[in-house]
């Protein structure tokens, strides 16, 4: 039975992404679903086991790397092989950088501990595991990971690292057998953007970005599990061909009073 472990479960696009896999494979797989709250894991495994899909549960904060290295290990102790390793865990963050100050830069490193090391971390950890099953690693990335967006340096400067480093890797261990799929969606309707990182450092609690037309999370996971949005795709190729326009089009969807 294929092994999936999938991180930031506990809400937003992980906790739908687990649910529509118990949806859609109906018992054929079994789910690691990690993040740092136990409570809200067992809420989405409950819904998850009730459509008769196998779910274990590993609290981890993928900041801490031998909480990551944990993860890996505690899933081989349990099951014995790893197929899919969903790379979802993630924070937010707008800040414009003009304004920032020196200390602000702390957060800034932490955000790439939780963006981008732990990525690195876990599928360094898995790896062994994903060639011997010739499994996947499946990066959550964003359109801010393609595109330059005003506010958001520290956070396009995370996603695009681990761009880099998934695509590299598809370069290195693709002939291995090793298949590396990287999703990059736009505005998605859950609370991310409140919950990040703003100036200062403090918790924004309001999204900066125009909501309005903003993906539903259903939307979002069912693209996903599918492989890449034509959203996607349209941003990175005009990214390479109209970068100014690339650039007016990311400044129209930051809200008036938070624009540089």
């Amino acid at each position: 039975m294929k092994v999936i472990i999938l991180t930031g479960a506990s809400e937003g696009i992980g906790a739908e992404l687990a649910r529509q896999i118990a949806t859609r494979d109906e018992g054929r797989v079994v789910v690691v679903l990690a993040a740092r709250r136990r409570a809200a894991l067992e809420t989405v495994a409950a819904e998850m086991r009730a459509k008769g899909t196998r779910v274990e549960i590993i609290p981890t904060d993928v900041t801490d790397r031998a909480a990551c290295r944990h993860l890996i290990d505690e899933t081989m102790a349990r099951l014995g092989r790893i197929d899919v390793l969903i790379n979802n865990a993630g924070m937010s963050a707008h800040a414009n950088f003009e304004a920032i100050k020196d200390d602000d830069l702390a957060w800034y490193e932490r955000l790439m501990v939780v963006n981008y090391w732990s990525v690195v971390w876990l599928t360094k950890a898995a790896l062994p595991h994903l060639l011997a099953s010739k499994g996947q690693v499946v990066g959550v990335s964003s359109l801010a990971g393609l595109v330059g967006v005003p506010g958001r340096t520290a956070y396009c400067s995370t996603k695009f690292a681990m761009n880099g480093f998934l695509e590299a890797l598809r370069a290195e261990l693709g002939h291995k057998g090793l298949r590396v799929t990287l999703a990059y969606p736009g505005t998605v309707a859950t609370n991310i953007r409140k919950q990040g990182f703003a100036q200062g450092g403090t918790t924004p609690g309001v999204s900066m970005l125009k909501d309005d037309k903003a993906m539903p999370v259903e939307t979002c996971a069912r693209l996903i599990l599918a492989g890449m949005t034509r959203k996607a795709l349209l941003g990175r190729w005009l990214r390479l061909i109209a970068p100014g326009v690339v650039d007016r089009m990311a400044m129209k969807e930051i809200k008036d009073g938070f624009r540089p």
